[in-house]
């Protein structure tokens, strides 16, 4: 029991137990601010699910998938090809999104600033700018689709994800890549080339498909209007 409630105090604090009433104080005030905001079970989803990934990707503890074996010739890559599986949920982030949007209005962006926030926290500094950086900017575009395009709801969901995730995974990779050339634990190019920006993509495209191929479905059963906002 005391084993896994210090691995739960780490993981709340970041490895910095002293911080605990602090960490809980944030979260709380946090949980505060979606509700006063009207968020519900989709906010809190989306405010979670972005600090998570980014500490994700500075932790040796999650397990990374090597593929230069399988794709290094094809590529010619210089440097190992490390796949993340979580990078899969990233593609959730955008559909995830969209259902705040539903729910919240643009009050959306508040969230996204909050979910940045708490990356600086979890991840390393740099990461968390890049992340900060790639929503900006995805975002934008991701919004602007949904926000102002006539398309089925299904449809709006896969092309807002098809369009932004090109540009979060160019920034991101790039934050990532100088992050650890910074730390010390990789050199320039090992994260920001040609094979993972491939993968990556492929990886968060993964989750937008699956989430508008279930709405399609709820569309054509009369359980989703495909006009909704």
């Amino acid at each position: 029991m005391d084993a896994f409630w210090n691995e739960l105090v780490s993981a709340l604090t970041n490895g910095q137990p002293a911080q605990l009433p602090l960490a809980l104080a944030g979260m709380i005030i946090t949980a505060a601010v979606i509700w006063f905001l009207k968020g519900r079970a989709w906010a809190f989803l989306y405010v979670a699910l972005i600090p998570l990934l980014n500490w994700s990707f500075g932790r040796p503890e999650v397990p990374h998938v090597d593929l230069t074996a399988m794709f290094g010739g094809v590529f010619g890559a210089s440097h190992h090809i490390v796949f993340n599986p979580l990078t899969i949920a990233t593609g959730m982030v955008f559909v995830v999104r969209d259902f705040v949007q539903r729910e919240m209005g643009h009050r959306v962006l508040v969230l996204m600033a909050l979910a940045i926030g708490w990356s600086f926290y979890y991840s390393w500094p740099v990461i968390a700018l890049a992340s900060g950086i790639a929503f900006a900017i995805s975002e934008t575009a991701d919004w602007l689709i949904f926000t102002f395009t006539r398309y089925r709801l299904s449809t709006r969901i896969l092309l807002s994800s098809a369009l932004a995730a090109p540009i979060d995974t160019t920034v991101f990779l790039y934050g990532a890549d100088l992050a650890q050339v910074m730390a010390g634990t990789a050199e320039p190019g090992s994260q920001l080339n040609l094979a993972n920006w491939i993968f990556f993509i492929i990886g968060k495209m993964i989750g937008a498909v699956a989430v508008s191929a279930m709405i399609r479905y709820r569309e054509k059963r009369g359980e989703v209007d495909p006009a909704a906002a």
